[in-house]
């Protein structure tokens, strides 16, 4: 599981920043990548990278500005004339159907996948035997989405060695004990597979937070969580600035981590207002609240560990 930041500014694309995207790379989990926000020429961004667009199986809307949506109709249209067959699922607040659908039949834009487009409320929009997903509205100048996706714990590693120690020989029966399952030996013995795993895998939690005000919404949404990725938009000591346009400053959002016990946290949504030689100064920011604050760029790529 990996973070790649495509764009990582805010309002209008910049030489250094593009507008918002990010990837979820869920490659070895499940051979997918799963993209949060689609703004102006992301496409662009990716062909920057080893991101292939047929492998975006789930593209997250958090909110219908411009800067995180006008590149979603150029993202689908290529993805289909690149030969990406397999069902993609957009979800979004409601309007996103409209913006989509309305886009792609003005441009004669044809698709050759199957595309489904869910228009969300807040609870669990998602939930397969590996993950689910959860959406809380935060506090934003339009209906505005953050998203937790909670990977599900794996049961622990099959310990052969205690099996092999008991007589139970490699086969098809190592599999069934592996999915805890109760087996009935030759000999009568009845072996339960729990009592032969380790510790279960703990699985990860990525908090994506679409622009918002400082709110409890988005502390419930990062609560434990291994990574938040919270907007940054303006400098700390620029907070009523902030409050008028909807926005937060990178004090709040380190405070919002804190607030949350997460793990670590990723600013993005800098304002084109601060020069490269002033993200330092930002991220140091944050860290005087919340430590383990970094502030991302385009292109940068982070592994999402286990505690």
């Amino acid at each position: 599981m990996d973070l790649l930041f495509l764009g990582t500014g805010a309002g209008v694309p910049a030489k250094l920043r593009n507008v918002t995207s990010i990837a979820l790379k869920l490659l070895e989990e499940r051979n997918a990548v799963w993209l949060f926000d689609c703004g102006e020429a992301t496409q662009h961004q990716i062909l920057h990278t080893t991101l292939k667009p047929r492998k975006v199986e789930k593209i997250f809307i958090t909110h219908l500005h411009g800067d995180h949506i006008f590149g979603l109709p150029g993202f689908l249209g290529s993805r289909s004339f690149q030969g990406g067959e397999s069902e993609l699922t957009v979800y979004g607040p409601p309007g996103i159907k409209d913006y989509i659908e309305v886009s792609l039949s003005i441009s004669g834009t044809h698709l050759l996948y199957p595309l489904h487009i869910v228009e969300i409320e807040e609870g669990i929009i998602f939930e397969d035997d590996q993950f689910t997903v959860e959406v809380r509205k935060l506090d934003h100048a339009l209906p505005c989405f953050g998203f937790r996706v909670v990977e599900k714990n794996k049961p622990g590693i099959l310990q052969a060695d205690k099996l092999k120690a008991s007589g139970i020989k490699p086969g098809p029966l190592f599999k069934k004990l592996k999915n805890g399952e109760t087996v009935v030996l030759e000999d009568g013995r009845v072996i339960d597979g729990n009592d032969f795993l380790g510790t279960p895998i703990q699985g990860r939690v990525v908090t994506i937070l679409g622009d918002t005000r400082p709110s409890r919404e988005a502390v419930k949404l990062a609560e434990n969580a291994d990574v938040l990725i919270h907007e940054a938009t303006f400098a700390k000591g620029q907070e009523e600035m902030a409050h008028a346009y909807f926005h937060s400053t990178t004090k709040q959002a380190a405070e919002t981590a804190k607030a949350a016990n997460a793990r670590k946290l990723f600013l993005t949504h800098i304002s084109s207002r601060f020069s490269e030689a002033e993200w330092p100064v930002l991220e140091q920011e944050a860290r005087e609240s919340f430590p383990e604050s970094y502030v991302a760029s385009d292109f940068f790529e982070a592994a999402i560990t286990r505690k």
